[in-house]
């Protein structure tokens, strides 16, 4: 009744997991990296603004 899987189609269903795990989070990647960079230039700004307040 159960079937043992090969080393192939094992590897090939490690893969394949990994590859639909990146494609789906891919988009959520990416916007944190939008927002991170967003926050230092927002950062940069900031301190830009003190220096020319002191």
């Amino acid at each position: 009744m159960f079937r043992r899987l090969t080393l192939p189609q094992l590897l090939f269903s490690t893969i394949l997991g990994i590859a639909g795990g990146i494609y789906i989070y891919q988009p959520i990647f990416e916007q944190y990296s939008k927002d991170q960079k967003a926050l230092k230039e927002e950062l940069k700004l900031a301190q830009e603004l003190e220096e020319k307040k002191s």
